[in-house]
């Protein structure tokens, strides 16, 4: 059975993110004093009297704003209001009942769900303040207090959502999801791989950089599998990070790759690499994650039979660290090999998650190894006495030796190399650890 949903809806800064990250117990969603900071909508898993339901934070209701990223951030309260089995209305005590809130309210009233009125900023314990009352001209039954900053009120606002989710009819099933990770400087196209893949306006897409500011998760499901897609803020220099609401997106896009199993990593073709996104790069390649390169605006680039393969040879030497990477073509406003990145994630999330029995890997070490001898110094020649995989994710394997420090780098590559092509673990990071024999 899938989890109810619950859409939190309102005005821009009544405390919507707020009241969202104290009930889903963790800071999901970006909290500031300006207007606006929440523009997607954000999802997170929020538990009460043993339901689970996926709880959603929307950006702020202007009905009558001609702003396009206001306009937006509407279409997106909307989506959230159509796909949402109770709405929780949420008005600030401190500002009081403005004409904002009568339209919102109208709005919800249409939709037909159950709405639930609260009444935000109550941080005062005991009798409602005169002002309270002012939200039954609303017309939608009796509102609830709550002080999301205090956390008072909200057991009874769960209370009062929970009256609404319909009955349960069985065990959920829990399935192997694959989540990814879609990284990148700023408008390489991110939001716009989202929209494409699930079919709808998911994410806020213009070419301003900098709309997506919360790293937002979507679950698709084709013929691959189930994918949880998150799509983050791009990461542009730090030195042109000076809004304090931009170093918070910079932040939650790390905690994203933390969080993702494979990454995807746009590339914009009509502008090449930049050292922008080398450093992108850099982040899942130390985070240990499966990577797939995905270059982007394809579509956009004026070619002859030879331009996909010069392009490619390029990016080879610029992503030297990382050459385990597979890369695809792709273009995100036309759809164009999008069956191909995905059979890729797949792949990359497998050899990232692949572990391989001792004895199957020192099978390859001794064939290795009699095949291109050990390195020797002054005499004394490397012995590795065997091998085993230690952790996967990356996979991580450990060499005992007799020395460690003649186990040289290009020796180490090699034995890589070997790995990489026998047991097919393209698109994953391999780490080695080195232990002299009496080590602990």
């Amino acid at each position: 059975m899938s989890k109810p949903v619950v859409a939190i809806v309102g005005r821009p800064n009544v405390g919507k993110s707020t009241l969202f990250n104290k009930l889903v117990g963790q800071r999901l969603s970006i909290v500031d004093d300006t207007p606006g900071v929440t523009r997607d909508r954000i999802y997170g898993d929020c538990q009460w009297r043993g339901r689970t339901f996926s709880l959603v934070d929307t950006g702020g209701i202007e009905p009558h704003s001609d702003d396009v990223i206001l306009k937006q951030m509407r279409r997106q309260a909307e989506l959230a209001i159509d796909a949402a089995d109770v709405i929780v209305l949420v008005t600030d005590l401190k500002s009081g009942l403005v004409a904002t809130d009568e339209e919102v309210a109208s709005m919800l009233q249409k939709s037909g769900r159950p709405v639930i009125l609260c009444v935000n900023k109550c941080d005062r314990v005991g009798e409602p303040q005169p002002e309270f009352y002012e939200f039954y001209n609303l017309g939608l039954g009796d509102p609830v207090q709550v002080s999301s900053v205090h956390g008072h009120g909200t057991g009874d606002l769960l209370d009062a959502i929970f009256e609404y989710f319909p009955p349960e009819t069985g065990e959920e099933e829990e399935e192997d999801l694959i989540r990814v990770a879609v990284i990148g400087k700023p408008n390489a196209g991110k939001s716009s791989l989202v929209n494409k893949i699930t079919g709808e306006n998911r994410c806020i897409v213009s070419d301003i950089a900098g709309t997506t500011r919360d790293a937002i998760d979507t679950t698709v499901e084709n013929s691959y599998g189930r994918f949880t897609l998150i799509d983050t803020a791009g990461l542009r220099r730090k030195s042109k990070v000076d809004d304090a609401i931009e170093k918070y997106s910079v932040l939650r896009a790390k905690m994203a790759i933390e969080r993702a199993d494979v990454c995807v990593i746009m590339i914009d073709a009509t502008e090449g690499f930049t050292e922008q996104d080398s450093k992108v790069a850099g982040l899942a390649h130390e985070a240990g994650k499966g990577c797939v390169i995905a270059v982007n605006k394809w579509d956009a680039v004026e070619k002859d039979g030879k331009t996909m393969q010069q392009f490619k040879k390029k990016l080879e030497v610029d992503f030297s660290f990382m050459s385990y990477a597979p890369m695809v073509f792709i273009s995100a406003k036309t759809g164009q090999r999008l069956d191909n990145l995905f059979s890729l994630i797949k792949s990359v999330s497998n050899a990232n998650a692949m572990r391989i029995s001792t004895g199957m890997l020192n099978d390859l070490l001794a064939q290795a190894t009699a095949r291109v001898q050990p390195p020797t110094d002054k005499g004394k020649r490397l012995k590795i006495y065997y091998m085993t995989q230690a952790s996967v994710k990356p996979p991580t394997f450990v060499f005992f030796v007799n020395a460690a420090e003649l186990f040289h780098f290009s020796y180490q590559r090699y034995l890589e190399n070997r790995i990489r092509e026998t047991f097919g673990m393209e698109g994953t990071p391999i780490r080695f650890v080195i232990r002299e024999r009496g080590d602990k």
